[in-house]
């Protein structure tokens, strides 16, 4: 039995983590310049790093939940394979 995991390259790694550490600089340094009161700038970067926190977040949740389908696919074949075993004639 052949089963394929699907895998992301190490470039994608790279680029992912890039991308988020330039946009996470960007959006400091923009709420940094950004001439308003302190309370203003607080309430941004708040919002900035509750969304943050959500994303990584919301990307454990649904891999959580892919991989526990995946385990659960796998159970319900063996058992399938095993009841058609058990249960043919030839």
């Amino acid at each position: 039995m052949n089963i394929y995991e699907n895998s992301n390259s190490a470039s994608f790694y790279m680029m992912a983590w890039i991308a988020f550490i330039i946009s996470s600089v960007a959006m400091i340094l923009g709420i940094i310049y950004l001439e308003t009161n302190i309370h203003t700038k607080g309430y941004f970067a708040m919002g900035y790093f509750f969304t943050i926190s959500s994303c990584f977040t919301l990307a454990k949740v649904v891999r959580d939940k892919h991989e526990s389908e995946k385990l659960i696919s796998k159970i319900e074949k063996v058992q399938t394979e095993k009841f058609i075993k058990e249960n043919s004639e030839f």
